[in-house]
């Protein structure tokens, strides 16, 4: 049976980046900060990646019976899409390392302005900022 595809996977075991008083927005410090958030939350995801293929490498067996078969394949097909997700993730935390090396990381890339630091630390790959992703959303709710 598969337990929780998400179970230790997450970028938010870290301790909350602290700003002293005129700090420059996305200075050295806090780019250092949200690297190691992205590249340990990407390293996460990829020790995941392992444990499914072992799973289901040694767990694979062909039952005789067609009921416990179809279990195992309806298992496997939901590990298979939840890893899928998980790789579409990892894409996006790529992209945002490389954000970082292109001293773009932090703003939004519809109007320009910061992103915040708390709201990249709720989700470390957006890319817009609150204002913009919730006009996107409304869009989308609009479109149908």
């Amino acid at each position: 049976m598969i337990g929780n595809p998400n179970a230790g996977v997450s970028p938010f075991s870290f301790k909350p980046y602290v700003e002293t008083s005129g700090e420059e927005y996305m200075n050295e410090s806090q780019l250092k900060h949200f690297e190691a958030i992205l590249n340990n939350w990407k390293e996460q995801l990829m020790e995941e990646v392992d444990r499914t293929v072992h799973h289901m490498q040694d767990d694979a067996a062909n039952f005789p019976d067609p009921n416990d078969r179809a279990t195992q394949e309806s298992e496997f097909s939901l590990e298979l899409r939840a890893r899928d997700r998980e790789r579409k993730l990892i894409k996006k935390i790529e992209e945002a390392l490389k954000e970082i090396e292109s001293g773009n990381y932090g703003y939004c890339e519809s109007c320009g302005i910061e992103i915040g630091i708390r709201r990249l630390e709720a989700r470390p790959t957006a890319t817009l900022c609150i204002d913009c992703k919730t006009l996107d959303e409304i869009r989308e709710k609009q479109m149908g």
